[in-house]
């Protein structure tokens, strides 16, 4: 079913209008009496029956009101070390599809991209992808993309969160530090030449567990992904 992401869902008729009316008019060419959900981005559905067509705009009745059936029970802040080119805008879709919840890029000693002063014209853009993507994989949520933050101010946050860091030289096992109870996480993954030995041991003092995924080598855009989908299925939200 179509899925669009608009502020507020109240009130008993609503009206879509700008792009996702378009797309709904024009690309999905969906006529009056047909079905389709509206999420406030905060984890409420709410599905609705095209009433009519007010010139560019669509207006809905409202059917019912739902909380989200696919934000997963638990809350995932991804810390990714910033790679270079396009490779964090892959990251950020794939991430967002399969379930995390905050997406925060990191400036770490072996990125090779660098905080400057088009950081947030980039973090404006990685979040056009993020709500993207949340939208075609059916989230109830959009997820958080914000600006690069430097790796000391990063390790402040991570010594106050349960988190998780994949380490390419080993570590417990990445699929036992996490189970069916656990609501909040914060994984931390290195950029394209991993973490350096000095952030490991600031992480792993300020609380971080060091993790393994594997006696493979992942490449940066590869370990996100593989670590997310493992911690979906062992916190049962892959089911």
């Amino acid at each position: 079913m179509p899925r669009f992401f608009v502020p507020s869902v109240e009130g008993d008729t609503l009206c879509v209008t700008g792009q996702d009316a378009s797309h709904i008019r024009r690309s999905l060419r969906m006529t009056v009496g047909e079905t389709l959900t509206l999420c406030d981005g905060r984890g409420t559905d709410t599905l609705c029956e095209i009433e009519d067509f007010a010139g560019e705009d669509v207006l809905l009745r409202v059917l019912s009101r739902t909380l989200s059936a696919s934000e997963p029970t638990c809350a995932v802040t991804l810390y990714q070390g910033l790679p270079k080119a396009d490779k964090m805008e892959w990251i950020i879709q794939k991430a967002v599809e399969i379930g995390v919840a905050r997406i925060v890029p990191v400036q770490m000693a072996r990125s090779v991209a660098v905080i400057n002063e088009k950081a947030a014209k980039k973090a404006a853009r990685w979040q056009k992808i993020a709500d993207e993507a949340a939208g075609q994989s059916g989230r109830g949520i959009l997820p958080v993309v914000e600006e690069p933050v430097s790796f000391a101010a990063a390790a402040k946050r991570l010594a106050a969160e349960n988190a998780v860091v994949c380490y390419e030289c080993g570590g417990r096992p990445f699929a036992t530090l996490a189970n069916r109870e656990t609501e909040t996480l914060s994984l931390v993954v290195g950029p394209e030449g991993g973490i350096d030995p000095r952030e490991i041991a600031v992480l792993e003092q300020g609380g971080a567990a060091i993790a393994t995924l594997g006696k493979r080598i992942l490449r940066c855009e590869t370990a996100p992904v593989a670590a997310l989908a493992v911690l979906m299925a062992v916190t049962g939200n892959m089911e």
